[in-house]
């Protein structure tokens, strides 16, 4: 049987954490507002399950994850419940919670990045917040990359087995996840993240170590990959771009 993953079509946004995951693990899986509207794909699908009106639990947001008859929301939860059967976290419950714990970081983040080009309110547009957008990118640029990306690079520093992963000895589902990080603050802040191999040596070598994995390469290369875009989370807008001091 194959996971069904819903997230929005024709952006990566939060969904592409997931995707990575289910992806470096090979695992059978239907990205279901991708599909052909009707039998059960296409948005409208993801609609039935988001407005109540299914036999399934309702989610608020996607990505939501339907594994038979269970639903798991939110990318952290879905990642924690993945992990261990995709072979990308401990056997050990209270080490699958650290790294939970990481991942929560990165959703912190990602509400961060969220937050330059939306500062005021999602229901409006980019284009009327764009001088409240300037402020919170400017300090989004100047401390909170650093404290983020430098948090990351400590853990990675410390950990008893070596650098080369997030956690423990072998790949885990944040390690993927901070690869996705890196990519997209590349896109979203180019000027910025121009010196990220100089400052974060450990996860610049991370992130290259991931995009040689065989099955993530593959992934790369395919059109299951959207693109960057300006409708996801990590959206290029130059004049929020800037020089990292």
């Amino acid at each position: 049987m194959s996971y069904e993953l819903y997230y929005w079509d024709g952006i990566q946004g939060r969904g592409e954490f997931v995707r990575l995951a289910l992806e470096e693990a090979d695992a059978a899986y239907v990205d279901v507002c991708r599909g052909p509207v009707g039998k059960g794909q296409g948005t409208p699908a993801m609609m039935v399950i988001m407005d109540g009106k299914s036999d399934f639990n309702m989610p608020f947001a996607p990505p939501f994850l339907k594994d038979g008859s269970l639903i798991i929301p939110h990318v952290a939860n879905i990642l924690m419940y993945l992990g261990p059967t995709l072979g990308l976290a401990p056997k050990e419950e209270g080490q699958r919670h650290v790294l939970n714990g990481l991942q929560l970081t990165i959703t912190d983040l990602v509400a961060e990045v969220h937050d330059t080009h939306h500062p005021i309110a999602t229901s409006k547009y980019y284009k009327d917040q764009k001088e409240e957008a300037k402020a919170r990118a400017s300090e989004f640029v100047e401390n909170r990359i650093p404290k983020f990306l430098g948090y990351f690079e400590r853990v990675l520093q410390q950990n008893p087995h070596g650098p080369a992963h997030i956690f423990g000895d072998g790949l885990t589902y944040v390690d993927l996840s901070l690869f996705q990080v890196y990519e997209g603050l590349r896109y979203a802040f180019p000027r910025a993240t121009a010196h990220l191999d100089r400052r974060y040596p450990h996860l610049t070598a991370l992130h290259a170590a991931v995009m040689k994995r065989p099955n993530i390469a593959r992934y790369l290369r395919s059109d299951r990959r959207i693109p960057f875009n300006e409708d996801g989370i990590f959206r290029h807008y130059p004049e929020l771009d800037r020089d990292m001091a």
